[in-house]
Formats: C-alpha cells, sequence, structure tokens
C-alpha cells in the first residue's frame, strides 16, 4: 500500500509539474517556438505555438534568472545581444533551463550618442552587424521576440531612424519567420506614435517605456491613436526626472515601501486595465544598477536580498503573497527631518538618524547605514553611471535602528539605511542632505 501511495505521489508531481511548465511558458522542445499576433473581438492576444501567453515578466541585464522562475515570471527582456558578461547564446540557454522566454534586446545606434541616419554607409554597417547577431539565434527554443533598439526616440531629431528600424523589422522577419519585433519608446506622444505608424510598418507590436505616469497610458494610448497592440517593457520606480528636489538640487528618492506601493497601484491601473491591447509587460529592474543612486531603479540590492517590490510582482504573477514578506519602511528621520525637509548641517555637528521598521512575521531586523557623496556621473536614458563614494563617517552610536554620527565635511550627501530580516530581503531608504 505504502508503495501504491508513493508512485501515485510521483505521478500527480509529473502531472502538476508539467501542467505548471505548460501554462507558464508552453516550451516543449528545443525547437524554435511559434510567436503569432492574434485579433479576436477587438482583442489582441499573444501565442506561443498557438496557447496564449500573457508577458508576466522583467527587465533583466545580469543574474537572477533563476529568481525570476521562482517568482513565477514567465520571462526577460535584455537591451542587447551581448551584455559584456554572458553572451546571448548563454542568456538563452539559462532562461530555457529555467523555463523563460526572452525578449531580446538588438542594440541600435542612437542619434543622442552621435550616429547619424544621413550617414547610408554607417547605417548598411549597422544592418549588416545586426544580421550576424541574430543569425545564430533565431531559432533558440527561448527566444519570444526581437527589440529593435531602446528609445530611439529619445533626444531623437532625425525620422530616418525609423526608417532603419523598419528595414531591420523587414530582415528579421526574412530570415526569423517565428518571432515577432517591437521597437521601445521612451513615453508616449503624438510625434513619435506618427511616426511609427507612417514609417515603420513591418513591426508586429510596439512598446512603450513609462515610469511615474503609467497609470495614464492606457488613456494616452487612446489620446495618441495607437490602434495596435503593445507591451510596457519598462515601468517601475517614479523617474529621478519626476520627482520633488531638494533646495540644492538633489532628487527625492521613494523609500521602498512607497515604491512597492506604487508598483501595485501603476501595475493595476497602468497595464491590467487595458485587456483589449497590451499584452503584457517588463518590471525595470530585476536585478540592480547604479542611477542616480545604486537603489534607484533595482528592486534588488547590489547584495542580492530582495527588496518589497519582489513581494509585489510576486502577488501579481501568482495572486498570493510570499509566505515570508519584505519589511516595510514606517518612517525614516535625520535630525528630526524627512527627505523632503531640506537636512542642512555643519561639519562635525551631531546627528540622529532614526528609522521605523514594520515586519510582518516579526523577525529579527539587522541595520546597515552608508553615506554616499551626491552622485556626479549623471547621464541620460539611463547610461552608464558610476557608483559614487562611500564617506567615512565618525559613529557614536548605532543600535536598533538608530545612529549617532557627526556631520562629514562640507559637501552634498545621501545617508542610506538597509533594514534586513534574515531571509534575504531588506527595506531600504535614503536621505539627501548638504553640509554647509
Amino acid at each position: 500500500m505504502k508503495a501504491i501511495f508513493s508512485i501515485f505521489v510521483v505521478l500527480l508531481s509529473i502531472v502538476t509539474y508539467n501542467f505548471a511548465f505548460k501554462e507558464k511558458n508552453v516550451l516543449t522542445n528545443n525547437q524554435p517556438v511559434k510567436v503569432t499576433l492574434h485579433k479576436t473581438d477587438e482583442q489582441f492576444e499573444l501565442r506561443v505555438n498557438n496557447e496564449p501567453f500573457y508577458i508576466k515578466g522583467a527587465g533583466l541585464e545580469f543574474g537572477e534568472i533563476p529568481s525570476l522562475a521562482e517568482h513565477n515570471g514567465n520571462s526577460f527582456r535584455t537591451w542587447r545581444t551581448d551584455n559584456g558578461k554572458q553572451t546571448a547564446q548563454e542568456i538563452l540557454d539559462e532562461a530555457h533551463k529555467h523555463g523563460l522566454l526572452v525578449t531580446m534586446g538588438i542594440e541600435v545606434a542612437r542619434e543622442r550618442h552621435g550616429f547619424d541616419y544621413n550617414d547610408e554607409a554607417a547605417v548598411k554597417k549597422q544592418y549588416d552587424r545586426i544580421e550576424k547577431e541574430i543569425t545564430p539565434l533565431k531559432d533558440h527554443p527561448a527566444l519570444l521576440m526581437w527589440a529593435v533598439g531602446n528609445e530611439l526616440n529619445h533626444e531623437s531629431t532625425n525620422p530616418k531612424v525609423w526608417d532603419a528600424v523598419n528595414e531591420l523589422s523587414k530582415m528579421i522577419h526574412r530570415i526569423d519567420p517565428n518571432h515577432l519585433t517591437t521597437t521601445t519608446l521612451a513615453g508616449i506622444n503624438q510625434k513619435y506614435v506618427n511616426y511609427i505608424k507612417e514609417r515603420c510598418t513591418d513591426i508586429d507590436l510596439l512598446s512603450f517605456q513609462v515610469y511615474g505616469d503609467l497609470e495614464q497610458l492606457p488613456k494616452m494610448v487612446k489620446k495618441y491613436n495607437w490602434e495596435g497592440a503593445y507591451m510596457v517593457t519598462e515601468w517601475g520606480a517614479t523617474g529621478h526626472w519626476e520627482v520633488a528636489k531638494t533646495s540644492w538640487g538633489a532628487p527625492i528618492e521613494d523609500n521602498s515601501s512607497v515604491k512597492a506601493n506604487n508598483y501595485l497601484k501603476r501595475y493595476r491601473k497602468g497595464v491590467e486595465t487595458n485587456t483589449t491591447q497590451c499584452v503584457g509587460s517588463y518590471v525595470f529592474l530585476w536585478g540592480q544598477k547604479q542611477e542616480r543612486t545604486p537603489t534607484w531603479y533595482g528592486i534588488f540590492l547590489e547584495d542580492g536580498k530582495e527588496t518589497e517590490a519582489v513581494d509585489v510582482m510576486h502577488y501579481l504573477w501568482n495572486q498570493s503573497w510570499p509566505t515570508n514578506k519584505t519589511p516595510q519602511v514606517v518612517s525614516f528621520e535625520l535630525n528630526g527631518k524627512n527627505a523632503y525637509g531640506n537636512v542642512l548641517l555643519k561639519q562635525n555637528e551631531n546627528c540622529i538618524a532614526t528609522v521605523k521598521i514594520q515586519d510582518h512575521e516579526k523577525d529579527n531586523m539587522s541595520y546597515r547605514w552608508e553615506v554616499l557623496a551626491e552622485s556626479t556621473d549623471l547621464q541620460e536614458g539611463g547610461d552608464h553611471e558610476g557608483r559614487p563614494h562611500s564617506i567615512s563617517i565618525s559613529i557614536d552610536l548605532e543600535k536598533d535602528g538608530t545612529l549617532h554620527f557627526k556631520a562629514p565635511k562640507a559637501g552634498a550627501y545621501r545617508l542610506f539605511v538597509y533594514a534586513t530580516d534574515g531571509f534575504n530581503h531588506a527595506a531600504t531608504a535614503n536621505i539627501p542632505f548638504l553640509v554647509q
């Protein structure tokens, strides 16, 4: 009887696994998947091997592929075929290992970096380079679609860039009949929607990248008369260009709990509500990067710990919260002021920082504090930025979410706090301050 029960459990596990695997990403063998876009009853639907596939995805540059699968994401996007650490082949292989499909980014030169789309020889050279990049990858079983360029409208004046994207899309469709093409826009406005409709007719669907205004995207899609299917290929924390600033010009970053609340609200209103045209989204960023600060856009910390935004994505993708949730920031103050208080200090002034954290499971909290110089390596469009220097400070007391320290020498800084629960989760916040 025990043996029969064991066999039953094994068979049930196999059936459950196979159902979940098919439900998740319909990967069945080592052959390329056939990706199509269908319109029925005024609704667009993405299909993989003729099965409906709604993208539950994330932007993912380096690593973290296993954790995306563990949280039940089904896809991720890249920005280029070679990120400098892993080749596209290696990325696709790892994605396939974990049952994920990939929207593979293709690096297309940007006008703001000096590329001239009036230079026919340069455009042809780029075309040839991209053809060589994609040809070895086109039959990979983890490939979902191609993203031709990233935010090519950002600081762009020459509409010929869209002619180039259209020719690239045609080339891709010629050599790869199994996968779709898209291109991504920074935001949405009438000018660039018109360019896409007039000059970029070969792409299969359009992609928008929107942050603080994500809740307005369904209305803007209608306002600017985009009638086709679309994805949201970047969304997340409020952008550093969208927030309030201190009196000395430092953008004020939301703490990890405010961000998490915004993620949930923005997804509900900005992604889910358009059931006729939106075929899914990629949250930004399933990893970590330096952009204004080391914590602004990544939903993981530099040491790999998950922030509360990961909980939100888990909930959205599973309709249930993780069994152990990330700590939440209740309040964070420096000398009695929060991040909006224009904290002005004097060198060697005695300072007190206090953070209040709430944890659902009442796990024991550990705290880490760091002072960084305000970033001066300020780039645009997500270009690489160097991490600011960590500043050594004189600490008088550090205990249970309280820090007594002396202000450093004159300059602009940020005080960061990281509260961790012992289960690879962390809450984080920072306050800009100016030492005069």
